[in-house]
């Protein structure tokens, strides 16, 4: 049986975003702002929030029990300050949470003490677009 594990990322999230249309609502402010202080402009991709969705279900399916703080690390990136050294930023937080609450909402994500955990149809979902994407 194929799994997450087996598939390259970019086709698994590039998948997983399809099969996530319909059921996950995109917030009005997705588009028009930045993602974090790193950032210079908003994302360009069509359907930025759909591939942010299937990425924080990978994330959830890979490392287990997640929480948005961590998130904002992992899709923080380098921020350029001119002459001084360039340092590591955190992402926004508002994308990751309302990403965080559409998945909980469609079933794909369980409220944990800790954060949130992968559900048994999170779970399946990625595991068809694992096996769509080998």
């Amino acid at each position: 049986m194929v799994t997450v594990y087996d598939a390259e990322p970019n086709k698994l999230i590039r998948n997983a975003a399809e099969k996530l249309r319909g059921k996950v609502e995109k917030p009005a402010f997705v588009g028009i702002v930045k993602t974090g202080a790193h950032c210079v402009r908003p994302p360009i991709q069509e359907d930025f929030f759909l591939h942010r969705c299937a990425s924080i279900l990978r994330q959830a399916y890979v490392n287990g029990v997640i929480g948005t703080q961590r998130l904002r690390r992992h899709y923080g990136g380098r921020k350029r300050r001119g002459v001084k050294p360039a340092r590591h930023m955190k992402s926004g937080g508002s994308t990751i949470r309302k990403a965080i609450q559409q998945l909980e909402k469609a079933g794909f994500l369980t409220k944990e003490k800790a954060g949130r955990k992968i559900s048994a149809s999170g779970r399946k979902l990625l595991d068809s677009a694992a096996k769509e994407s080998v």
